[in-house]
């Protein structure tokens, strides 16, 4: 017996969402190796202009923040996650949600690989006027912009929707910058 579509586009979603996860993890983990095996720990080596390669340990979250206190930082990571994972799991059909999912577990995974195995974070990649960061780092930062993303676009969704739900149904004249008010009559865009 077929499954519902429904329950098939959720597990793709979830199945999505995790390849995002290992990727992730893996690219974090490769990544720190390599830097911490080419290069001595504070040291740093220019790439690019104002572009450094550095090895340095991160005890706190961003920017530094909490550096003493790592039960707080594990505490706040944790609670994080499992904030993230109900939501994706009351969310799951929306729309391109697995991306930014993907990317906040593993990147907040592959940070807490750091902090549970040497009690900090390993950044590498130094930006001027910047704290140092690692690709964890960066796909947090993608995924919380990501995020936003799906959330307003899903938002402006269901605002342009009509009062039966139907997508497009308050849109009015598209030429004369109007819309159908919820009584049927133009108004302004």
């Amino acid at each position: 017996m077929a499954r519902p579509a429904s329950l098939d586009a959720l597990g793709r979603a979830w199945g999505r969402a995790a390849g995002v996860v290992v990727i992730v993890v893996v690219a974090d983990r490769l990544t720190k190796a390599w830097v911490e095996s080419a290069i001595g720990r504070g040291d740093h080596e220019n790439v690019f202009f104002g572009i450094d390669l550095v090895n340095v340990r991160n005890r706190g979250i961003a920017f530094g923040l909490f550096a003493e206190g790592r039960a707080l930082v594990l505490v706040f990571t944790v609670v994080a996650l499992v904030t993230l994972l109900a939501y994706f799991a009351t969310h799951a059909g929306r729309a391109g949600l697995w991306l930014p999912t993907g990317l906040l577990l593993g990147g907040a995974l592959g940070n807490l690989i750091d902090r549970v195995r040497d009690d900090a974070v390993t950044d590498f990649v130094d930006l001027p006027l910047w704290p140092a960061f690692n690709l964890a780092d960066t796909a947090i930062t993608v995924g919380v912009l990501s995020l936003l993303y799906v959330i307003e676009v899903s938002r402006d969704s269901r605002e342009r929707a009509g009062p039966d739900g139907e997508p497009g149904s308050d849109r009015g004249d598209p030429d004369s910058g109007e819309r159908a008010g919820p009584d049927g009559d133009p108004r302004p865009a």
